[in-house]
């Protein structure tokens, strides 16, 4: 098999073993530029993302290309671009911590704390953070417009900003605004009354980039909405970038008009998702370094157990600090507990599942027989369920396909990985089986 062959090989079986976002964004992008004497150099069209890549998913990717080579494969990763930030406590998260920040332009008004090198990067954001980047190295090029929407305190604005910040240190001469969609609305109410339209619309349409916080705002207000399509129009036709943000998608933001909407799904929409745990616990360090607060991991890791708003933690944390100097005590757990009071949860333990016990949970689930999971006959009402116990095999404990299959009566890698696809699809489609599949993950994880 070929290099080219192979690779397209493993981007296929990598495409079962994450999510579609993650392979999207992230992994299709990757090319396998050698692999010589069990060395293997993994390259990247966007060079800004090889560092998260490689962050995250090396394991997973030298695992997949051993399991096809029979070879305990090295993988190395190569980009033009230099890397970006570090790696802190291995493979929980990455943490970037700021070097130096350089002032923004008097007339953009970004926080100069919102920049990539002071972003924190877990699995909930991850797919956000890598849009993002990809958007501030190539501007108007790669997902444009990008919408990012979810919850309060997740990083959207910081993202956004971010940005604003490093595609303006390369090109300050780029014009940028940054504003809420309240601001827009209220500047477009302020030109029609002292008719000074002209100037507001010379002022937008020719911009190179525009940031839009609460773009939500806008919707019910037909001139507003009709003055901020033509200005979406302009900005794009002229390749300028259009970043949104928004606390829902597009098509659930009531009384928005359908050309904008459409607009809006135009480029790259992302979610990003509540902070995990261990976001949260990154956050804590970046915020305790800026601080110089000295707070260990563990300490970390049990308020950010306890503390599930962001906006939150760093209010605990200067609660944290501010108990210590008065006291004149060290930070330590029992510190802390004493502040988070009666109930404090402990530091969440994963999971360990065994490949027995997810075959036995499915079989028990659909009340079958280990043998008629294991056997040949496909009648739906064993072939379901038996591809269902493919993908917790795969997708779940992250087997190999070759394991799955040798687990389940010697079955052939392609038949698993058609099974893992199938039910890939239907869980966004099917009820059902997003319903027996969440019962099963109850039974095994709690």
């Amino acid at each position: 098999m070929d290099t080219q062959k192979l690779w397209q090989t493993v981007l296929d079986d990598l495409q079962l073993q994450v999510s579609t976002a993650v392979f999207q964004t992230l992994l299709s992008q990757t090319t396998l530029i050698s692999l010589k004497n069990d060395m293997a150099v993994i390259g990247c069209k966007n060079p800004m993302l090889i560092t998260l890549i490689e962050k995250k998913y090396s394991d997973i990717i030298r695992k997949t290309l051993g399991n096809y080579t029979q070879k305990d494969i090295v993988v190395t990763f190569s980009a033009k671009a230099a890397s970006i930030g570090k790696s802190i406590d291995g493979p929980l998260f990455t943490m970037k911590l700021p070097q130096e920040i350089i002032p923004s332009r008097p007339n953009i008004r970004l926080n100069l704390n919102y920049t990539f090198e002071n972003f924190a990067v877990s699995s909930s954001n991850q797919m956000a953070y890598a849009a993002a980047t990809a958007v501030a190295q190539t501007p108007g090029a790669s997902y444009n417009p990008l919408f990012l929407y979810g919850g309060v305190g997740v990083g959207k604005t910081h993202l956004m900003q971010a940005i604003g910040h490093q595609v303006t240190e390369k090109n300050p001469h780029l014009k940028l605004i940054y504003c809420t969609g309240e601001e827009f609305t209220n500047e477009i109410i302020e030109a029609i009354g002292n008719k000074t339209t002209t100037g507001f619309k010379k002022k937008y349409r020719q911009l190179n980039l525009f940031f839009i916080d609460d773009i939500q705002f806008i919707a019910g207000k037909y001139a507003i909405q009709e003055e901020f399509f033509h200005t979406f129009n302009a900005i794009q036709q002229n390749k300028g970038q259009i970043v949104m943000t928004s606390d829902r998608p597009p098509e659930e933001i009531n009384k928005l008009e359908t050309r904008l909407q459409s607009r809006f799904q135009g480029g790259l929409t992302i979610d990003v998702g509540p902070p995990d745990f261990e976001l949260r616990t990154a956050i804590l360090l970046i915020k305790s370094k800026q601080k110089n607060i000295n707070l260990t991991m563990e300490t970390a890791k049990l308020i950010a157990a306890n503390i599930e708003d962001t906006r939150r933690l760093e209010g605990v944390l200067t609660r944290i600090h501010t108990e210590a100097q008065i006291r004149k005590i060290p930070i330590d757990s029992e510190m802390v507990k004493g502040i988070l009071g009666k109930t404090v949860k402990e530091i969440p333990k994963k999971n360990s599942v065994t490949p027995s016990q997810v075959i036995d949970s499915v079989a028990s689930y659909f009340n079958l027989k280990l043998s008629q999971l294991k056997g040949d006959k496909r009648d739906r009402m064993i072939s379901v369920p038996r591809q269902i116990l493919y993908y917790f095999l795969r997708i779940e404990l992250n087997l190999p396909l070759m394991q799955v299959g040798e687990l389940l009566g010697g079955r052939d890698h392609t038949t698993i990985m058609h099974g893992v696809k199938k039910i890939n699809g239907l869980l966004s489609t099917d009820e059902k089986i997003k319903g027996d599949v969440m019962g099963i993950k109850n039974r095994l994880f709690g």
